[in-house]
């Protein structure tokens, strides 16, 4: 404490317990005011600068403990005594359970009231210390959250940005059916998003689906691009790419649980699938939500060997497909799709990259992990500053009239 700059309120309802204490308190080079009682003391508080107030508890009209409330209030920043007679030695612990910062024990002796003082402003300067920590603090962790979400949206973008590059790769691969990976991608959401209740499984939908035929890559181009009927060994050798496309993609982090979909995109519902033979079930639901969209994209789109089909037909083939090669419920949501929407998505997906429904809160393309981090990273934080005290004492403001 300061004597010669701390300025100190003493509020009591008697005249000579005033006196007494402004002497004493002159004498040790503490400036000081006195008010007769509580409504007095909040009549003067804005005129000056006080650093403390010794107040009575038992006062006509406000009791001392309401003239707390008012300081914590209004003045957070103030010490605040209590005095209190012998017997009143509860009343004024209670009195700091309720926020006073310490009590005094009438009659005064100087030495206690300032080592009171002492410890009070002490109390306050590392509270203030704390607390402006803690602002620090705050600011510290909204910066760092930003820093964060804007990583996570690099990583998304980045993320993304893979996936057009690897579509394209195959495209380029497989022009005969350029745009199918795309479409199908498209396609698929759709049958998920009217399912419903899948909104954690469209990434994985998404990423399968666009990545289905990633093996078609090691395929060769006398089998791929053959405009005719494959023969038994070239089929053999064609049917390899699910299991190539599984071998490429699992070991991506971010790509490794599309993989199963990759692997299961040409199992059929009866079990006369490839490369497992899985059937019903046993099929991730993911491959079979993308078994009709693929099936669909194919048959409404012209090959070498021949030409697409009408729309209304291919749904036709489709339905009579439920229960055998299609699953039964996932071909019932299809049908309720009108064929102008699938128009419409068809002609959309040519121009729409995949980071745009991605970009629309549609899909997460960064791993659940990686969107947590913000979350954890602030928690993690917030949980420092509440068990972290930094200690020390601030400097004090200077016992000065208010401004006008």
């Amino acid at each position: 404490m300061k004597p010669s700059t701390d300025c100190v309120l003493i509020v009591d309802d008697e005249p000579a317990v005033r006196k007494m204490l402004g002497v004493m308190l002159s004498q040790a080079g503490i400036a000081n005011e006195s008010a007769g009682n509580a409504q007095a003391a909040l009549d003067v508080l804005p005129s000056r600068r006080f650093s403390a107030v010794i107040s009575d508890l038992r006062m006509p009209g406000l009791s001392g403990l309401e003239l707390l409330a008012e300081v914590q209030r209004k003045y957070p920043e103030l010490v605040f005594l209590v005095a209190t007679g012998v017997d009143d030695v509860r009343v004024g612990v209670h009195a700091m359970r309720q926020g006073a910062d310490d009590y005094l024990v009438k009659p005064f002796q100087l030495d206690m009231v300032l080592a009171s003082l002492e410890r009070a402003f002490q109390k306050k300067a590392l509270q203030q210390e704390l607390e402006n920590y803690r602002r620090h603090l705050e600011e510290m962790i909204a910066k760092r959250t930003r820093q964060l979400q804007t990583a996570v949206a690099q990583l998304e973008h980045s993320y993304s940005a893979t996936l057009e590059a690897l579509g394209s790769a195959i495209d380029l691969r497989d022009g005969p059916t350029a745009g199918h990976s795309r479409r199908v991608f498209w396609y698929s959401i759709k049958i998920a998003q009217a399912i419903g209740g899948l909104e954690k499984e469209l990434r994985n939908l998404g990423m399968g689906a666009w990545l289905h035929d990633i093996g078609k890559l090691a395929t060769p181009d006398g089998i791929l691009l053959k405009p005719g009927a494959l023969t038994p060994q070239e089929r053999e050798v064609m049917e390899r790419h699910v299991r190539t496309g599984y071998d490429l993609v699992k070991s991506i982090p971010f790509l490794a649980d599309a993989a199963e979909i990759i692997l299961a995109h040409h199992e059929r519902w009866d079990g006369s699938g490839y490369p497992r033979g899985l059937k019903a079930e046993e099929i991730p639901l993911g491959a079979r939500i993308f078994a009709v969209a693929d099936s669909f994209d194919a048959m409404t789109s012209d090959r070498p060997y021949r030409s697409a089909i009408p729309f209304e037909a291919a749904r036709d083939e489709i339905q009579r497909g439920a229960g055998k090669l299609f699953d039964r419920t996932v071909v019932n949501v299809f049908l309720t799709i009108a064929v102008n929407e699938w128009v419409a998505i068809r002609e959309e997906a040519a121009s729409v990259q995949i980071n745009t429904f991605a970009n629309s809160g549609g899909l997460s393309f960064a791993s659940v992990d990686d969107a947590n981090a913000v979350r954890e990273a602030s928690i993690q934080l917030h949980h420092f500053a509440d068990a972290h005290d930094p200690g020390g004492a601030s400097e004090k403001t200077p016992c000065q009239p208010k401004p006008v």
